[in-house]
């Protein structure tokens, strides 16, 4: 199996990367307790995306395969969380805001407290499912945590993807229950 092309998203990949990722996580825990209604899933996980790509798309540290069919958004430390901003806040309906609220107040207090790499996103679109093309973009992520000596940090709600993180080197260090049961998942990269 060659091993696929890896590039970092610029600003004209928003499109494929963004679609990728309402595609993968359509049926994720966390992206359903978010948005539950199947007719207005579709816009608001696109909202939701757009927000964490422009975001982070400056940063260069969205890690992509064929320009979006596979994506890794990765945090580097200090980088930020994903608080609520203006952007989410006029876009996304208030039941939705409050359920993301709750889900991240329980992630922070669940979250390391010395600096880390954060895998926010991992996804690979359900049509490029297979080639291990998530595994190479989470790679990248985690080769620059190892350079700097730190920790890489997930969080999962899925069930089906602990396992598989596992197989990948990730550990369970933490998990939480409410709003929704919660895997935090750790690499040590030293």
């Amino acid at each position: 199996m060659t091993a696929p092309e890896i590039t970092v998203a610029r600003p004209e990949d928003r499109e494929r990367v963004v679609g990728s990722l309402v595609a993968a996580f359509e049926k994720d825990p966390l992206l359903r307790c978010y948005f539950p209604d199947e007719a207005t899933y579709p816009e608001y996980a696109t909202v939701f995306f757009g927000y964490l790509f422009d975001k982070q798309v400056s940063q260069q540290t969205i890690w992509t395969v064929e320009r979006g069919a596979s994506v890794a958004i990765w945090q580097s430390p200090g980088a930020g969380g994903e608080e609520l901003d203006d952007v989410l806040a006029t876009h996304l309906p208030a039941d939705a805001l409050t359920r993301y609220g709750a889900f991240h107040r329980a992630m922070d207090a669940a979250l390391p407290a010395e600096p880390f790499w954060y895998l926010s996103v991992l996804g690979t679109h359900p049509e490029s499912m297979g080639r291990r093309w998530g595994h190479a973009v989470m790679s990248v992520g985690l080769g620059r945590a190892a350079a700097a000596g730190l920790p890489a940090i997930l969080e999962t709600s899925n069930p089906d993807n602990v396992e598989m993180y596992q197989r990948a080197g990730w550990e369970v260090a933490n998990t939480f229950e409410e709003p929704l049961p919660t895997w935090i998942m750790r690499q040590s990269t030293h």
